[in-house]
């Protein structure tokens, strides 16, 4: 049985990037840009996605037309003989609801994965889902596995400037202005999808002490038996800060040497327009 996997540029694959893949299709994410459509890894670059937020360009994300998707499951099902469709997680987006909607005319052809994953531990679950696929399970199989194993996952994320969540109405003006004063930086956490606060601190090196505490709990606590099994991996990811990234990732490997850290990632733009430029994250997650 010949199985596609497909997902959206959330996941932190690039269009390039797919094509060592035979059987994967990336569907790129919409932006709003001062009022101009763009598409992620098409007509718009990280390096074109930064120097709008620079300039003070409104960004705002959207969900994939649901006409782009179905028009790609079609073409697909032409040489496939089912499709693993995993979106960016539900918590964060309306785009598996629809998705699973439309599914359902399909015959259960298509299986629509809820993930609950987004970003590099997102990227892990498609490569799990490759490899899944190799190995001989049908589309409803790799689905159930990806979705009693999605909450084996975690990120924690410090961010740099209060700027853009300011600007989305995640903290108010005035939070803003004194926090961006005393130089606080909130360390935010993403669990099962969704994106919430995990602490504030005074600058960017107890940010980084926090998160490898709050990675050490996990890893000592829900993760035990899978890191004893080996079954863990460790990724960075980063909002246009590649150096101050590489820098945490050696103090990652140092904390934690018999975990992999298996990649170094820009964060998926769809979170970076909500805390901006120079935001570093530690992320765990299951693989197969």
């Amino acid at each position: 049985m010949k199985i596609a996997v497909v997902t959206d540029s959330n996941a932190g694959i690039t269009q390039e990037e797919a094509k060592n893949f035979p059987n994967l299709h990336i569907i790129p994410m919409p932006f709003m840009i001062d009022d101009e459509e763009y598409f992620e890894g098409v007509n718009l670059t990280q390096a074109d996605f930064y120097q709008k937020l620079a300039e003070g360009a409104e960004v705002s994300t959207s969900q994939p037309s649901i006409g782009v998707v179905m028009e790609m499951w079609e073409n697909l099902l032409k040489e496939f003989d089912q499709i693993v469709h995993i979106p960016m997680s539900s918590g964060l987006s309306k785009a598996c609801e629809t998705a699973m909607n439309f599914a359902r005319d399909f015959e259960g052809k298509i299986q629509v994965v809820d993930n609950r994953r987004v970003s590099v531990t997102h990227k892990q679950s498609v490569y799990d889902a490759l490899k899944l696929a190799s190995e001989g399970r049908t589309a409803r199989e790799i689905k159930e596995l990806l979705e009693d194993t999605a909450s084996d996952s975690t990120i924690y994320i410090m961010v740099s400037t209060l700027k853009y969540l300011k600007k989305g109405g995640r903290i108010t003006p005035t939070a803003a202005a004194i926090g961006t004063l005393l130089n606080i930086k909130p360390v935010l956490t993403i669990q099962g999808g969704k994106l919430d606060s995990h602490c504030k601190v005074m600058n960017e090196k107890v940010a980084k002490a926090k998160m490898i505490d709050a990675v050490k709990k996990d890893i000592q606590t829900r993760f035990a038996s899978l890191v004893e099994k080996g079954q863990m991996n460790m990724y960075v990811a980063h909002s246009n800060c590649p150096e101050k990234a590489e820098a945490f990732a050696q103090q990652l490997r140092e904390e934690f040497p018999n975990i992999p850290l298996t990649f170094i990632d820009p964060l998926a733009l769809s979170i970076a327009c909500h805390i901006g430029n120079g935001s570093i994250a530690v992320a765990m997650a299951r693989k197969f």
